[in-house]
């Protein structure tokens, strides 16, 4: 499946979430009340959901007016994987794994293609927030070029117990920031790694920063002070493949 899938309906999206269907986020009416709306709300906070407030227009627009109830969602084309399995399944299969944390990448363009370059440099899987990220829908899939359906992805609660579980398994953590003089040329990715790239406008989170095992940047001989996420990630990963060739 490529397209996002649209379900609407206050009950329709209970069934869903009951029937552990991944959603990507759900679009409730601006000031909508009911029974049956509490039951869906607490579920979506109980799964810890995306979700949006808006105006009854634009559900209209959603599910092309048909009979809304003032709740829409989207379907994740994919199922998610489970970290620590993924961790295990990795570390059986490899003595050097090699992990893609993204902390609130939210450009679904740059997702796509972060993807793409990662299971063209054989990352054994990317791990996302709940919250904040970009979600995995038909734009996601074309700018990965598919490859969101060949590489094992993990949404988690918070990126910092995602690095605590990947720490405990002896998987360093380097994340690329430029509030640092190291160059990723001098970080050891031979190593078990996990790569932590930041969100478009304003990079790691600084308690997230705080619990790495390195950070690392790339030399920027220009006047431009930064580069696009997507390329910068590119180059991490190419430059760990380098090494790991080498």
């Amino acid at each position: 499946m490529t397209e996002n899938t649209t379900i609407f309906g206050l009950r329709a999206i209970i069934e869903a979430i009951d029937s552990g269907s991944t959603l990507n986020k759900v679009y409730l009416q601006k000031g909508l009340r009911g029974s049956l709306f509490f039951e869906l709300e607490t579920r979506i906070k109980k799964e810890r959901i995306t979700t949006s407030f808006v105006p009854v227009e634009k559900l209209d627009r959603l599910s092309k007016n048909k009979n809304h109830q003032g709740a829409v969602a989207q379907i994740s084309p994919i199922a998610f994987a489970d970290l620590e399995k993924l961790i295990d399944d990795s570390l059986e299969g490899t003595t050097s794994p090699l992990f893609l944390l993204l902390d609130q990448v939210s450009d679904v363009r740059n997702f796509g293609a972060i993807i793409r370059t990662a299971e063209c440099t054989g990352v054994n899987g990317i791990i996302i927030q709940q919250s904040g990220s970009a979600p995995i829908n038909a734009e996601t899939i074309k700018t990965s070029a598919g490859a969101a359906f060949k590489i094992p992805i993990c949404r988690v609660n918070h990126i910092k117990d995602a690095i605590y579980t990947l720490q405990a398994s002896d998987i360093k953590i380097v994340a690329a920031s430029e509030k640092t003089e190291d160059l990723i040329y001098a970080i050891d990715l031979k190593q078990p790694i996990a790569i932590v790239m930041g969100s478009e406008h304003r990079g790691i989170n600084p308690s997230v920063l705080k619990i790495v095992d390195y950070t690392a940047k790339l030399p920027l001989l220009g006047t431009i002070d930064s580069l696009n996420v997507s390329v910068a990630c590119g180059a991490f990963l190419y430059e760990t493949t380098r090494q790991r060739l080498s």
